[in-house]
């Protein structure tokens, strides 16, 4: 029994070994690779697929996830985002609005780290923890929201984010309207 294990262990070390190899190769060739993630049986209700990019680290840029969208969308959103971050110069920033990846809609930047639900394993194996950083690209629901603002249905658009950009305020001032006068109002002089 023992022997099988180890030879099903050693099936799984060799596995992984071309796997890497077939990354290796992919972002030698392009310049990154997407890596797809199906929830498995064992996984939670509600899991989701997600994907992300390895190989954006390797010249100084955020890896790229993406969760809730099926694979060949996962697939397309990763590469066309990528492709623009590493020949076009595209910074993700958090909360940065991004265009063009979905028709009629904008999707958001976010920043965080790895989570349970989006977790980016194959570049954390390959760089160190220390060196990935992480943006997620988020989609809005068909009514443009997006899943911290009120209103988004979670179950009917289950998409499990690193993180929250926040929901800019209307401007309160339109324009300059000169510089506070506290100090006059309290009666205390500037020198001179």
């Amino acid at each position: 029994m023992a022997k099988s294990v180890v030879h099903l262990f050693q099936d799984v070390l060799m596995d992984l070994d071309e796997f890497f190899d077939e990354q290796s190769r992919l972002i030698d060739k392009y310049g990154w690779t997407v890596v797809h993630v199906e929830p498995a049986d064992d996984d939670p209700p509600g899991a989701v697929p997600f994907g992300y990019t390895v190989g954006l680290t390797e010249c100084g840029h955020p890896e790229v996830a993406v969760a809730g969208v099926p694979l060949d969308l996962t697939g397309a959103l990763l590469n066309e985002a990528a492709a623009r971050i590493r020949h076009e110069g595209l910074r993700l920033r958090h909360g940065q609005r991004v265009a063009g990846l979905v028709a009629g809609h904008d999707l958001m930047v976010v920043a965080g780290g790895p989570t349970d639900e989006v977790f980016p394993g194959a570049a954390l194996y390959r760089y160190g923890e220390e060196q990935v950083v992480l943006r997620q690209l988020v989609w809005p629901d068909p009514e443009g929201r997006f899943p911290w603002q009120s209103g988004y249905v979670e179950g009917d658009w289950p998409q499990p984010t690193i993180g929250v950009a926040a929901v800019r305020a209307a401007r309160r001032c339109t324009g300059f309207r000169g510089l506070p006068r506290g100090r006059a109002r309290r009666g205390v002089r500037g020198p001179g």
